[in-house]
Protein backbone atom coordinates (compact mmCIF):
# COMPACT_ATOMS: atom_id res chain seq x y z
CA UNK A 1 0.00 0.00 0.00
CA UNK A 2 1.33 3.20 -0.78
CA UNK A 3 1.86 6.03 1.73
CA UNK A 4 0.37 9.19 1.66
CA UNK A 5 2.39 12.39 0.87
CA UNK A 6 2.73 14.26 3.92
CA UNK A 7 1.03 17.83 4.25
CA UNK A 8 4.00 19.77 3.76
CA UNK A 9 5.78 17.78 0.70
CA UNK A 10 2.00 18.22 -1.09
CA UNK A 11 2.34 22.20 -0.07
CA UNK A 12 5.96 21.91 -1.05
CA UNK A 13 5.07 20.47 -4.66
CA UNK A 14 2.12 22.50 -5.29
CA UNK A 15 3.26 25.75 -4.51
CA UNK A 16 6.08 25.27 -6.96
CA UNK A 17 3.70 24.10 -9.92
CA UNK A 18 1.97 27.54 -9.31
CA UNK A 19 5.12 29.29 -9.36
CA UNK A 20 6.02 27.30 -12.63
CA UNK A 21 2.68 28.74 -13.76
CA UNK A 22 2.51 31.15 -16.81
CA UNK A 23 0.50 34.67 -16.41
CA UNK A 24 -1.14 34.18 -19.70
CA UNK A 25 -2.62 30.35 -18.77
CA UNK A 26 -3.27 31.55 -14.96
CA UNK A 27 -5.71 34.18 -16.70
CA UNK A 28 -7.52 31.78 -18.73
CA UNK A 29 -8.16 29.36 -16.70
CA UNK A 30 -8.95 31.97 -13.69
CA UNK A 31 -11.26 33.12 -16.58
CA UNK A 32 -13.04 29.58 -17.11
CA UNK A 33 -12.98 29.46 -13.23
CA UNK A 34 -15.04 32.29 -12.75
CA UNK A 35 -17.17 31.55 -15.40
CA UNK A 36 -18.08 27.87 -13.85
CA UNK A 37 -19.08 29.69 -10.50
CA UNK A 38 -20.89 32.70 -11.80
CA UNK A 39 -23.32 30.04 -13.64
CA UNK A 40 -23.64 27.45 -10.52
CA UNK A 41 -26.99 28.13 -8.84
CA UNK A 42 -25.04 28.69 -5.34
CA UNK A 43 -24.05 32.24 -6.07
CA UNK A 44 -26.74 32.94 -8.30
CA UNK A 45 -29.07 32.42 -5.33
CA UNK A 46 -26.18 34.49 -2.62
CA UNK A 47 -26.64 37.89 -2.24
CA UNK A 48 -23.35 37.98 0.62
CA UNK A 49 -20.52 36.51 -0.97
CA UNK A 50 -16.62 36.37 0.90
CA UNK A 51 -13.77 35.95 -1.56
CA UNK A 52 -10.22 36.00 -0.79
CA UNK A 53 -8.01 38.28 -1.88
CA UNK A 54 -5.60 36.27 -3.89
CA UNK A 55 -2.15 35.85 -4.89
CA UNK A 56 -0.17 36.50 -7.78
CA UNK A 57 0.50 32.50 -8.36
CA UNK A 58 -3.53 31.70 -7.32
CA UNK A 59 -6.68 31.86 -9.13
CA UNK A 60 -7.55 35.17 -9.81
CA UNK A 61 -10.00 36.77 -7.32
CA UNK A 62 -9.71 40.11 -8.38
CA UNK A 63 -12.07 39.60 -11.43
CA UNK A 64 -14.47 37.52 -9.42
CA UNK A 65 -14.74 40.65 -7.30
CA UNK A 66 -15.16 43.33 -9.35
CA UNK A 67 -17.56 41.87 -11.27
CA UNK A 68 -19.51 40.37 -7.65
CA UNK A 69 -20.10 44.06 -7.05
CA UNK A 70 -21.50 44.91 -10.69
CA UNK A 71 -23.74 42.60 -10.07
CA UNK A 72 -25.12 44.04 -7.06
CA UNK A 73 -23.38 41.05 -4.72
CA UNK A 74 -22.54 42.36 -1.07
CA UNK A 75 -18.83 41.44 -1.17
CA UNK A 76 -16.90 40.79 1.84
CA UNK A 77 -12.94 40.01 2.01
CA UNK A 78 -10.99 38.38 5.23
CA UNK A 79 -9.02 40.76 7.44
CA UNK A 80 -6.23 38.57 8.95
CA UNK A 81 -6.02 39.25 12.78
CA UNK A 82 -2.79 37.88 13.89
CA UNK A 83 -2.87 38.59 17.75
CA UNK A 84 -6.07 36.56 17.94
CA UNK A 85 -5.58 34.05 15.36
CA UNK A 86 -8.84 34.32 13.75
CA UNK A 87 -10.15 35.88 10.59
CA UNK A 88 -12.53 39.19 10.59
CA UNK A 89 -14.63 39.39 7.76
CA UNK A 90 -15.00 42.94 6.18
CA UNK A 91 -17.76 44.08 3.25
CA UNK A 92 -15.79 45.80 0.41
CA UNK A 93 -17.70 47.92 -1.99
CA UNK A 94 -13.95 48.73 -4.25
CA UNK A 95 -11.29 46.36 -3.96
CA UNK A 96 -8.62 48.97 -5.82
CA UNK A 97 -8.74 51.13 -3.33
CA UNK A 98 -10.10 49.66 0.30
CA UNK A 99 -7.18 46.82 0.40
CA UNK A 100 -3.94 47.30 1.73
CA UNK A 101 -1.23 44.45 2.22
CA UNK A 102 -1.49 42.66 5.38
CA UNK A 103 0.32 40.06 7.38
CA UNK A 104 1.82 37.27 5.34
CA UNK A 105 1.97 39.66 2.43
CA UNK A 106 -2.05 38.77 1.50
CA UNK A 107 -4.09 41.78 0.77
CA UNK A 108 -7.47 42.61 3.17
CA UNK A 109 -9.66 45.43 3.96
CA UNK A 110 -7.60 48.23 5.31
CA UNK A 111 -8.51 49.50 8.80
CA UNK A 112 -9.74 52.71 7.62
CA UNK A 113 -12.54 50.66 5.30
CA UNK A 114 -13.56 47.44 7.98
CA UNK A 115 -17.20 47.36 7.61
CA UNK A 116 -17.41 43.60 9.63
CA UNK A 117 -20.31 41.26 8.76
CA UNK A 118 -20.88 38.09 11.33
CA UNK A 119 -20.32 34.77 9.41
CA UNK A 120 -24.49 33.78 9.38
CA UNK A 121 -24.80 36.85 7.44
CA UNK A 122 -22.71 34.98 4.71
CA UNK A 123 -24.50 33.10 1.65
CA UNK A 124 -21.42 31.66 0.14
CA UNK A 125 -17.42 31.68 0.87
CA UNK A 126 -14.65 31.36 -2.11
CA UNK A 127 -12.31 29.14 -0.15
CA UNK A 128 -8.55 29.00 -0.86
CA UNK A 129 -6.97 25.93 -0.96
CA UNK A 130 -3.09 24.07 -1.93
CA UNK A 131 -5.05 21.74 -2.85
CA UNK A 132 -8.49 20.16 -2.45
CA UNK A 133 -9.75 16.42 -3.35
CA UNK A 134 -13.16 15.99 -5.60
CA UNK A 135 -15.29 15.46 -2.46
CA UNK A 136 -13.77 18.59 -1.09
CA UNK A 137 -11.27 17.89 1.48
CA UNK A 138 -8.70 20.83 1.32
CA UNK A 139 -5.12 21.66 2.20
CA UNK A 140 -3.93 25.34 3.34
CA UNK A 141 -1.33 26.64 3.55
CA UNK A 142 -0.93 25.91 7.28
CA UNK A 143 -1.53 28.24 9.56
CA UNK A 144 -4.70 27.77 10.28
CA UNK A 145 -6.75 30.88 9.66
CA UNK A 146 -9.26 29.64 7.28
CA UNK A 147 -9.99 26.13 9.31
CA UNK A 148 -10.60 28.34 12.57
CA UNK A 149 -13.16 30.66 10.65
CA UNK A 150 -14.84 27.91 8.77
CA UNK A 151 -15.55 26.33 12.15
CA UNK A 152 -17.57 29.43 13.23
CA UNK A 153 -19.95 29.07 10.34
CA UNK A 154 -23.18 28.08 10.22
CA UNK A 155 -24.28 24.73 8.53
CA UNK A 156 -26.06 26.36 5.83
CA UNK A 157 -23.42 28.65 4.57
CA UNK A 158 -22.33 27.32 1.20
CA UNK A 159 -18.15 26.75 0.75
CA UNK A 160 -16.86 26.52 -2.65
CA UNK A 161 -13.35 25.88 -3.19
CA UNK A 162 -11.63 27.23 -6.40
CA UNK A 163 -8.33 26.25 -7.59
CA UNK A 164 -6.68 24.93 -10.99
CA UNK A 165 -6.86 21.62 -12.02
CA UNK A 166 -3.44 20.05 -10.92
CA UNK A 167 -4.46 21.18 -7.30
CA UNK A 168 -7.39 18.33 -7.24
CA UNK A 169 -5.33 15.31 -5.80
CA UNK A 170 -7.33 11.52 -5.33
CA UNK A 171 -6.34 12.02 -1.63
CA UNK A 172 -5.16 14.24 1.00
CA UNK A 173 -4.16 13.52 4.72
CA UNK A 174 -6.30 15.18 6.55
CA UNK A 175 -6.59 16.85 10.63
CA UNK A 176 -9.70 16.39 12.70
CA UNK A 177 -9.49 19.98 12.60
CA UNK A 178 -9.44 20.24 8.62
CA UNK A 179 -12.78 21.66 7.55
CA UNK A 180 -13.88 20.72 3.56
CA UNK A 181 -16.04 22.89 1.29
CA UNK A 182 -19.27 21.76 -0.38
CA UNK A 183 -17.71 21.58 -3.78
CA UNK A 184 -14.64 22.16 -6.07
CA UNK A 185 -14.60 24.48 -9.13
CA UNK A 186 -11.18 24.01 -10.95
CA UNK A 187 -10.08 24.64 -14.54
Amino acid sequence: MKRLDSKESIRKRILAKLKCLKSVERRTRSLKIKEKLFRSSEFKNAKTIMFFVSRKDEVDTFIMIRQAVKMGKKVALPSIQKNSKKLLVSLIRDIDNEIVKGPFSIYQPSKDCLKPIKPDKLDLIITPGIAFTREGLRLGRGKGYFDRFLKTVPKGVKKIGISFGFQILKKLPISFHDIPVDRVIAA
